[in-house]
């Protein structure tokens, strides 16, 4: 074996290699993709040496594996390889330390030096050359017995160090080429998907270089579909809060900022929308204006908002001052009555002022709910209470402040407690029978019913009233609307529904409408977390662990403040909190701490939260709860899409917080016994059973027959099973995977030689089949990866 002490040590290249050596430069700097560079550079590494195989490895920024290109070898050779990944990975890592040429005449013995993996050893003769940029390693290139039988040589070794420093530099210029087209890409997507319209002009002819969807969609509102922007632009007239009318060619000419400036702009057509209009020169080297970004922003919401805030203070008045004009009539009255009034008369009078104050409190104690809602502070103190219990109290109250519609109860025998702040859901129950009311006619009953779904209990409220129109229905929870008024009816105060959805919400529930139409009737469906136990809090124990500890839970927020308040928030629940504001982070901190759950900011810098979690393939087996400031439903649907199990929309409550963590892992948890033909595992209880025959499994045997089933239908891989069950941190390989397999097959009883849970997938791992498949028949012999499925091991 030789070693190179110094970089300098190479001999000179000859002459003759010189031609051949340009060549391979220029071959591997001819171009910027990562993939096309790194296989031009592992194809000219044999090309330079004559070697039968070579392969690169290159590495990241934390000095991580990144891309592993071979060329030379066999397809049986690559499966040598993949087949001793854990050792493989000890061997890169060894000849990564290497920081100057490596040359070794027998490598087989070197491999058994470190005491790693014969098969390893695919070549006699080995050179290691590594790459550096600017003092960093970025990688090492590897070849193998040299054409001829020959050892390598110092020619070899100077030609592939002169060539490692060029591959090194164009590898860099490769990598930095695609984060740059990933981030124009992102800054791109960002500006194209922004709520605000951009439009960015060339100031020397005027017209517009770049236009967002949302500017498209302006201008379509203003002019219709099928008109250019160019042609709009010529036909608009902008008129500004002072009077004045100008042109965006106005705006170009004057070369100067503007800010904030409201425009109303219209077309002759008689169409004008409102818009807040910010423009900003871009100018060259030379201080020639080259362009001019406009940012347009539809005032039509704000104006909504107004019209809506205007409206509510109107109906605040109005409200306050019917209970005022009692309370000052009845208070008139008694100062003032020209004679002595009697005790009946005098009772009256103080009953409508005692009324007039109950219906004034009520108001108030509406809006600072609301505020507390909208501010994320409402809080809720659950406790386990029987429906039918509830459900008499809301009843009781409803019925004795003047309901008069006949309310029927209809409750399964078998339904289970739920968690529920007694005070508040009877809040919510009386909101929902008021609401009932006020829409069907008194001769009409309210239907209440209860239906257990899965790990909650669904509360409904049916009316048999006016019903909804569908263009309402997104209006329901909103503030200040009342969905259920049609035109020219009254729409009361507006608030009922929007404090409904805040204290279901705040216990880790949902609520939701339903209506055919107009006339046929509407329902509210609302959930609480379901009691497993009798007098035990269902969230409690959900914040251990399967062996005791608290369950770790990652949070990924680029706000402090979110992982200050969601971190005290899951350590006060018992939970074990791991946060971090760094995307590339969670990758890493998904291996080490094996969270049970994973709260992810959708936006990230740099980075949509949607796509780091579709790009981590961690995350497929782990609840995902999105937590946002956007509350769109659009928005929320492409997150629920993705496969996030819920979405939380700030600014949130930790009572909500922890309830929605303790509801998706119950879900996860408690989503009902895995069963497959005679094979039985119950989660909950830990228990497996084979015809009805209790298994003893160790708890590795448990883990790992638990992982297959949470995946069964899909391949789980060796390396898969190696962070789930041995959590990576033992010294443990896929042999000691195997071998867990070949006792757990035994202990079930599963033929190795026709297994039928327990299904090898070979060279990648093993696959339960899903009890889909299991009523369908036995599977084809092949998997969604392509390999074929083997049995036994």
């Amino acid at each position: 074996m030789k070693e190179s002490d110094e970089p300098g040590h190479a001999a000179e290249v000859p002459h003759q290699h010189n031609s051949i050596l340009i060549e391979a430069i220029q071959r591997v700097g001819a171009s910027l993709d990562v993939t096309t560079v790194l296989r031009e550079a592992v194809d000219s590494t044999r090309t330079l040496t004559g070697a039968r195989y070579s392969v690169i490895t290159t590495v990241d920024e934390a000095g991580l594996l990144q891309d592993f290109v071979t060329s030379g070898l066999t397809a049986e050779e690559e499966r040598r390889l993949t087949s001793c990944l854990p050792d493989g990975l000890k061997l890169f890592e060894h000849l990564r330390e290497q920081q100057v040429p490596l040359r070794v005449d027998d490598f087989p013995g070197h491999i058994r030096a470190l005491g790693l993996a014969p098969e390893l050893g695919l070549c006699r003769t080995f050179q290691g050359t590594p790459m550096h940029h600017r003092g960093v390693h970025v990688g090492t290139f590897f070849v193998g017995d040299k054409e001829g039988g020959k050892g390598f040589s110092d020619e070899d070794e100077a030609l592939l160090m002169l060539f490692a420093s060029q591959a090194a530099v164009a590898i860099a210029n490769a990598r930095t080429h695609r984060e740059e087209r990933r981030a124009r890409a992102g800054f791109e997507a960002l500006v194209e998907t922004s709520p605000v319209g951009v439009v960015v002009f060339d100031a020397n002819t005027a017209m517009p270089v770049t236009v967002n969807r949302e500017a498209r969609r302006l201008g379509e509102t203003l002019g219709g579909p099928g008109l250019s922007a160019t042609d709009l632009i010529e036909e608009v007239t902008s008129r500004l809060s002072d009077g004045r009318e100008v042109t965006f060619n106005d705006y170009l000419k004057s070369a100067g900022t503007v800010r904030n400036v409201e425009v109303e702009v219209s077309v002759p057509q008689g169409r004008s929308i409102r818009l807040l209009v910010n423009a900003t020169p871009i100018s060259s080297v030379a201080d020639d204006v080259e362009s001019v970004v406009v940012t347009l922003q539809d005032l039509a919401a704000l104006d909504e908002l107004e019209r809506l805030r205007i409206e509510f203070l109107g109906m605040v008045s109005h409200e306050l001052r019917s209970p005022l004009a009692s309370i000052k009539g009845s208070t008139t009255t008694l100062l003032n009555a020209p004679r002595a009034l009697d005790r009946a008369e005098t009772r009256q009078f103080v009953r409508i002022i005692d009324q007039g104050a109950d219906h004034m409190q009520g108001l108030i104690g509406d809006l600072l709910d609301a505020g507390r809602i909208h501010a994320g502070t409402l809080s809720v103190d659950p406790e386990p209470w029987e429906v039918a219990a509830l459900l008499e109290q809301a009843r009781t109250t409803f019925l004795s402040g003047g309901g008069r519609q006949a309310i029927r109860i209809d409750l399964p025998a078998d339904l289970p407690r739920v968690m529920a702040d007694e005070r508040r859901i009877v809040q919510v129950l009386n909101n929902l029978f008021a609401n009932a009311a006020r829409h069907s006619p008194e001769s009409s009953p309210i239907e209440v019913g209860a239906v257990r779904d899965h790990v909650e209990v669904a509360v409904s409220i049916t009316d048999k009233g006016r019903g909804i129109p569908p263009e309402r229905l997104p209006l329901l929870f909103r503030r200040y609307v009342d969905a259920g008024a049609h035109d020219g009816e009254d729409a009361g105060f507006g608030l009922g529904l929007v404090i409904c959805k805040g204290l279901v919400e705040a216990h880790g529930g949902r609520i939701r409408a339903e209506s055919a139409g107009s006339g046929l009737g509407t329902r509210f469906t609302f959930t609480l977390p379901a009691v497993e136990e009798a007098g035990a809090f269902a969230a409690a124990p959900r914040a251990r662990g399967a062996w005791g500890e608290a369950a770790p839970v990652l949070v990924v927020d680029d706000d402090p403040e979110t992982l200050r308040h969601v971190r005290d928030a899951l350590a006060a629940a018992g939970y074990a909190p791991h946060v971090t504001g760094e995307p590339k982070e969670a990758a890493r901190l998904v291996r080490t701490i094996q969270p049970q759950l994973v709260l992810l900011d959708l936006m990230l810098p740099g980075r949509d939260g949607i796509a780091l979690m579709q790009d981590m393939p961690d995350l497929a087996e782990l609840p995902v709860i999105f937590i946002s400031g956007y509350g769109r439903d659009e928005t929320i649907a492409r997150a629920l899409e993705a496969g996030a199990v819920d979405y939380i929309v700030k600014p949130f409550s930790a009572t909500e917080l922890t309830a929605r963590v303790g509801a998706a892992l119950r879900r996860r948890d408690a989503a009902g016994p895995f069963v497959l033909g005679e094979l039985t595992l119950d989660h909950v209880e830990r228990r497996v059973t084979v015809a009805g025959r209790v298994v003893e499994l160790t708890p590795t045997e448990y883990a790992l027959l638990r992982a297959l089933s949470l995946n069964a239908g899909r391949v789980t891989t060796y390396e898969s099973l190696l962070r789930q069950v041995w959590s990576e941190r033992e010294n443990t390989d896929v042999q000691a995977v195997r071998n867990f397999v070949k006792k757990l097959r035994r202990k079930l009883g599963d033929d190795s030689a026709s297994p039928s849970w327990v299904l090898n997938v070979r060279g990648l791992g093993y696959r339960m089949p899903s009890p889909d498949e299991e009523e369908r028949g036995p599977p084809e012999a092949a998997d969604r990866t392509g390999g074929a499925v083997h049995p036994g091991d």
